[in-house]
């Protein structure tokens, strides 16, 4: 099965859902890709949405093969053989270089409003796909430390081994499918898999009704 778009795709996850949900929930996107698909599925579902915005850390000679990831505040999420095989101080360049990238992003799309709490809810992160899936691993450390009620990986496509791995890393790792045979990149499950802006992120999420305010910590 291919996708037209990502708003197709977060139609098709939004169903896949429906039938995990139970009590307060809050969905949370991973930027850029998976703004679409999270809009679409609090559209569908009734619920709030925010970011957690989880930055890729590239191997110095392939930048696009990951070997670490981190959020804006959490600790690295890495391949710790590839994690040994680099210089440390390149290694913690990096890392702060896309701390500053994420916190850039939340002041862009939101005007720098911090992420709300999943604390008594159930969190639900979506992204357009998953490959090595450091970047979502990431995502879901920062997130647990809300100690919501339940945490759900929702994805319209996944290579089996890793829809395995986050089986044992979370509440319920959701997926509209997951091959048999993986094709290797997630933009083959789509017809249109462009790259998005920030101007799409911010349309996207101007999609959305105004967010309830947060409600004070005790």
């Amino acid at each position: 099965m291919r996708f037209h778009d990502r708003h197709h795709a977060g139609q098709a996850l939004a169903e896949a859902l429906k039938p995990h949900l139970e009590g307060p929930a809050i969905v949370y996107a991973l930027p850029r890709g998976g703004v679409p698909l999270a809009v679409e599925v609090a559209r569908a579902c009734s619920l709030p949405l925010d970011l957690v915005i989880p930055r890729k850390i590239g191997h110095p000679h392939q930048p696009e093969y990951a070997i670490c990831a981190v959020t804006e505040t959490g600790e690295p999420i890495c391949n710790e053989d590839e994690r040994r095989a680099v210089d440390p101080q390149w290694l913690a360049q990096r890392i702060e270089a896309e701390r500053r990238e994420a916190r850039r992003r939340r002041e862009l799309y939101s005007g720098g409003q911090a992420r709300r709490s999943a604390r008594g809810r159930c969190a639900i992160l979506v992204d357009d796909g998953i490959a090595t899936g450091l970047t979502m691993e990431a995502a879901v450390a920062e997130v647990r430390q809300d100690n919501p009620t339940r945490l759900i990986v929702a994805v319209p496509v996944a290579p089996r081994d890793t829809a395995e791995r986050f089986a044992g890393l979370v509440d319920r790792f959701v997926a509209v499918q997951i091959p048999e045979f993986y094709a290797g990149a997630v933009g083959y499950y789509y017809e249109d898999f462009r790259q998005l802006s920030d101007r799409d992120v911010q349309e996207e999420l101007a999609r959305l009704p105004a967010a309830e305010p947060q409600p004070a910590e005790e």
